[in-house]
Parts: structure tokens; sequence; C-alpha cells
């Protein structure tokens, strides 16, 4: 698995909010009918039948909707006491994430994704690397802000 892959897991797979998921529902399924028994006021369920009706078939689920990298990476930064210049620094994005940011790292990581401005470690590589990380994460199912990405 490339460092990438495990920024995309960080990120993408944690959630700002919990959704609940929506219960399955049948649509056009009938209540069971209402029957009395043996006379008694006490309304009872009837038994369900010995043909129950075919299943009805599922709607295609839609597709997930894209998870706000910011929101993410602000609610991590804010767990961690908010000190983080995750927006800016690859350095602070990664150990946001609990990755490996030395040198070794960020030359894998380049090199996965492409990039190739300036000499290793330097400031225009870092950000050039930054920058293509939110890219590819917007690529990715990410909503990531403009301001991030160029």
């Amino acid at each position: 698995m490339g460092l990438f892959s495990k920024i995309r897991d960080r990120i993408l797979g944690r959630k700002t909010e919990s959704a609940a998921s929506p219960a399955a529902t049948t649509q056009g399924a009938k209540p069971a009918p209402v029957i009395f028994d043996g006379g008694k006021d006490d309304p009872k369920v009837a038994p369900p039948a010995l043909h129950p009706a075919p299943p009805v078939a599922a709607a295609p689920a839609a597709a997930p909707e894209p998870v706000d990298v910011e929101a993410v990476l602000a609610a991590m930064a804010a767990e961690k006491g908010g000190q983080s210049d995750w927006r800016r620094s690859i350095v602070d994005l990664l150990k946001l994430l609990d990755l490996d940011s030395s040198l070794d790292a960020r030359k894998e990581l380049a090199a996965e994704l492409g990039v190739n401005a300036g000499a290793h470690g330097s400031a225009e590589q870092n950000i050039a690397l930054h920058k293509a990380v939110m890219r590819k994460l917007a690529e990715n199912g990410g909503k990531v802000p403009d301001d991030l990405k160029d």
C-alpha cells in the first residue's frame, strides 16, 4: 500500500458527522391484516401467508456523498489541539494523519504522485506535493476547496 493510499484511507474513510443509514424499507409492502381472536376485543395480527409475495427489488445504491476533506482535517486538528498547519504543509498534514513525514517518505510520495518540482525536501517540492495530494483526494471522492488544490 502506497503512502497516498494511507492518506486517502485516513481522510476519506473518516466521517465528520455520524450519518445514520436509512432503514431498509420495502416499498409497496402491505401491513399484515388485523383479525379478531374468537370474538375478543383484542385484535391480533394475522399470520404470514404460506407463499409470501416476491421481494421488491432494491433500488440501486446512490453514489456516496463526497467527503469534506477540509472539515475532516480541521476536526482532526482540533482533536489534537489545533496546532497544525496542514493547509500549507505536507509535513504537518502527514503528522496530523499519524503518518511518516520523513524526507524518505516524502520522496516516496513524490514518486507515487509524479511530483518533480524542486529538490527533494525543498519548499518548492513540499508545496507541490501538498497540492498534488489535495488534487488526488479530490479525484478519489474528496471535496477539496480550490485554494488547497491550486
